[in-house]
């Protein structure tokens, strides 16, 4: 995760700088991967009472951006409020995220059928399925989820979704059931 810490009309302290360095390694703890970017900026403001500060977080993840703006007289804790606040809010992103890759992975899961792998060409990148009322099911080795055609076998079971191609029945996508 790369950091950028920026401070307006007051110097960076070192207790400060600890604070912010605890708290990024909390966050690469937590979301390790998935904060790409974080951004630290701390400003002494003159429009609030004196020796007000306005902090803001702006934490870049894939797809999204994610600020936390708080303000108030001492920095310490605003940090630990910020950095709070934007865990919670990576934690719903994530939960989110992975709540529709669920959805999708069902999605593609109904209206599955199941049969063996009969015959694979790999230097051609296709190969059939046998139903169990033993037709034949083309598929091209676009249409393999999570493993690639190297590593599959004749006789392993699969699971897969059923399509009309040009040339007749194919399958639109294919999953081992290992």
């Amino acid at each position: 995760m790369d950091l950028k810490v920026e401070t307006r009309n007051v110097e960076l302290r070192k207790g400060w700088q600890t604070k912010i360095d605890e708290e990024k390694e909390r966050l690469v703890r937590h979301f390790a991967n998935f904060v790409l970017h974080l951004r630290v900026s701390i400003e002494a403001t003159t429009h609030h009472k004196e020796g007000g500060y306005e902090l803001k977080l702006v934490a870049s993840v894939p797809q999204d951006t994610v600020v936390v703006s708080r303000k108030g007289e001492n920095v310490g804790p605003l940090l630990v409020e910020a950095f709070d606040v934007l865990s919670h809010q990576l934690k719903e992103i994530v939960r989110k995220k992975r709540k529709s890759e669920t959805s999708a992975e069902s999605s593609v899961d109904e209206g599955a059928q199941y049969g063996v792998i009969h015959k694979l060409s790999p230097y051609e990148s296709y190969g059939f399925i046998v139903t169990p009322d033993q037709r034949e099911i083309y598929f091209h080795e676009n249409a393999l989820k999570d493993i690639p055609l190297d590593q599959l076998t004749e006789g392993d079971e699969v699971m897969y979704g059923e399509s009309l191609g040009d040339k007749g029945p194919q399958a639109s996508w294919v999953r081992v059931t290992r």
